[in-house]
């Protein structure tokens, strides 16, 4: 069960973006916003070709540089030196490190460690996280969808607080051709003997399910994603210790 620094503010989502002002999601000027304004901080993270973690949420390019193909199949080298779209700063991605030497302990981190293709990959991102954070000394959490991704931070030698992040596996959209009993154990929570998450993120809609209100119940920290309006907040503050938000202040 975590600590509480990463739950003591809302977090905001990708930091605190706004394309209509030029902010883009997961660049610096979204992270240094959020600092600004006392947010914690969710951001995410895919492995390059290069082997290198890099703060990118898609595993594609093209929504969010001028490029095309997967990000595991660029040099970091390359990917942080293409502008994210629409930024008025002319931010780009950066790599891990970069990120953690922006921060500098100045807001709580919760990092999404992205689902990747296979095994190796798997190990492989998981061997860098652990690497970059071994010398990180602010406030930080490390999540992820994907209960062998915990098991891989674990083997690495990671000690620190992991959450699983979930929702209700019931839309077809998100979950593709998942098969029925995978989406059973991963909305029931069916990993926990062998992934030993210590918190849960859950999607907003989802925080009613049995299992979410079981380990809540017996000390599990939840935090809410994403939260996108105050009575959406008002909603998820009922049965989540914290919330995952964007495009409104919830200081307001």
């Amino acid at each position: 069960m975590t600590s509480n620094p990463p739950f003591a503010r809302p977090i905001a989502h990708r930091g605190l973006h706004d394309r209509d002002r030029g902010i883009i999601e997961n660049s610096f000027s979204a992270f240094a916003a959020a600092i600004e304004r006392g947010f914690g901080i969710e951001c995410d993270l895919q492995l390059t070709e290069d082997g290198e973690a890099v703060v990118f949420h898609d595993d594609d390019l093209a929504r969010l540089v001028s490029g095309s193909g997967r990000v595991r199949s660029v040099p970091a080298s390359a990917l942080t030196e293409l502008p994210l779209l629409g930024s008025t700063a002319g931010d780009c991605p950066q790599t891990f490190a970069a990120f953690l030497d922006q921060i500098s302990g100045r807001a709580p981190l919760v990092i999404e460690v992205k689902k990747q293709a296979n095994e190796r990959d798997t190990i492989d991102l998981a061997k860098r996280v652990v690497q970059s954070l071994a010398t990180y000394k602010g406030p930080f959490v490390l999540k992820t969808f994907d209960p062998r991704m915990i098991v891989a931070l674990r083997g690495q030698g990671f000690q620190g607080e992991i959450g699983i992040i979930t929702y209700g596996y019931d839309k077809p959209d998100w979950y593709g051709d998942m098969p029925a009993r995978t989406r059973f154990m991963l909305r029931h929570l069916l990993h926990y003997p062998w992934t030993r998450f210590t918190f849960i993120s859950c999607e907003q809609t989802a925080l009613t399910l049995p299992a979410i209100r079981f380990f809540r119940a017996i000390g599990f920290k939840v935090m809410s994603w994403t939260v996108r309006s105050s009575d959406q907040a008002r909603v998820a503050r009922r049965n989540a210790d914290q919330i995952v938000f964007e495009g409104f202040d919830p200081d307001a």
